[in-house]
């Protein structure tokens, strides 16, 4: 290897090994001229050579520049063997972080959009909700006032269609076959005999559409029958049965539908207060196994709306209702209805499923509504008959 190879005139700031004297006495001194040719330094060669400072003036780079190009055509072998002058050597500045924000069209900076802080979502499609929820609430509003007996076939509609998603819902994620013929037909019959014979009527309703799942599910295999008609029982009890308060709610003579429609606001009421402040302030989980978007806080909101509605409703609504009594049938309702709902959920979490069904947009399907009303409607009717009667 011989000078010329290093790409630097002699004086140009270039290193080459000391023909005597220790090698740190030479460090930052150029060799001079006089030096002889540069000798390789073999093992104890320097492994990363000191940056090179390029003189001032452009004649001397220039001068440079010509040699390494004549020397690379000379020497092709020592193409870039030790190149100080190649860019690998050269002293660079240490690259500047790159930017987090971005300015936008207005000129201001903007963070990227995984940096930026999440909104809360509110987790349903609230127009539809909301549009569904006012649906649903004209036509209960008008059957109630107007005919009572249009009012019961909405209900017995709904528990038909609710035993419809629940059956089938087993049957896709656990196949369990709930025959569905005995459920609807006793259903509605619970429906309609407690509204005409009371309590009695109801329960009466209730044995023979148990029995009646028995012996239909016999015209099939044996295999899981006990599993089967177990279920069906469970369905004709969780809707139809407990549905049929509401019916007997209705039958009061002096105000029938003003104790149902006390039921459904302070049950949609307990909804709405749980959800908004939840959504709002809730931080603490309530059922983090069953139910994770539930909180402690939800859970408060819930009751204060429930109770200040109740108190609202049976001072104004219920004939020699009180307001300490609304209070009571606030708080009560507030827990039946977060445990039907919690419940509920307990029963998608063993399927496996978000939502009953996809009959409501914005809700799911009617057992998703009718979650928190079933469980509400008998610690209602209860209450009602102990704090006035049953009218």
């Amino acid at each position: 290897m011989n000078e010329s190879s290093w790409g630097a005139p002699p004086g140009a700031g270039r290193w080459g090994p000391p023909d005597h004297g220790p090698a740190s006495s030479l460090r930052g001194v150029a060799p001079p001229a006089s030096a002889g040719p540069v000798h390789d330094w073999g093992d104890a060669a320097q492994t990363r050579p000191m940056p090179i400072v390029p003189e001032p003036g452009g004649h001397q780079d220039d001068d440079r520049e010509q040699r390494d190009i004549r020397d690379s055509r000379d020497h092709p072998d020592d193409r870039g063997a030790a190149r100080l002058s190649g860019p690998l050597f050269r002293e660079e500045k240490p690259q500047e972080p790159m930017p987090t924000a971005f300015p936008d069209s207005s000129g201001s900076d903007r963070a990227p959009d995984s940096e930026r802080p999440k909104k809360k979502s509110a987790g349903r499609n609230l127009r539809a909700a909301i549009g569904v929820g006012v649906g649903l609430g004209a036509v209960i509003l008008a059957s109630l006032f107007v005919y009572k007996p249009v009012f019961i076939g909405v209900i017995a509609i709904a528990v038909v269609v609710g035993l419809w998603e629940l059956t089938s819902r087993l049957a896709e994620r656990k196949g369990i076959k709930v025959p569905l013929v005995p459920l609807a037909v006793g259903g509605t019959a619970m429906v309609v005999a407690g509204y005409v014979r009371g309590a009695e009527g109801a329960w009466v309703a209730m044995a023979l559409t148990a029995l009646a799942v028995l012996v239909w599910r016999m015209t099939e295999a044996p295999e899981n029958y006990l599993r089967d008609v177990t279920a069906g029982v469970f369905a004709a009890f969780y809707v139809p049965f407990l549905a049929t308060f509401v019916a007997l709610m209705l039958a009061a003579e002096a105000d029938g539908p003003q104790r149902v429609l006390t039921f459904l606001l302070l049950t949609v009421v307990s909804d709405t207060g749980a959800y908004a402040v939840g959504w709002r302030f809730g931080k603490r989980k309530l059922a983090p196994r069953i139910s994770p978007g539930k909180t402690r806080e939800g859970l408060v909101g819930a009751v204060l709306f429930a109770m200040v509605a109740g108190a609202l409703c049976m001072e104004f609504l219920i004939r020699h209702g009180a307001w300490w009594q609304g209070l009571l049938l606030g708080l009560a309702v507030a827990a039946s209805a977060t445990l039907g709902d919690l419940g509920e959920s307990m029963i998608k979490r063993d399927l496996g499923i978000k939502d009953m069904g996809t009959l409501l947009p914005g809700h799911g399907g009617i057992m998703d509504r009718l979650d928190s009303l079933l469980p509400t409607a008998p610690v209602v009717w209860l209450l009602f008959v102990v704090f006035v009667g049953s009218g």
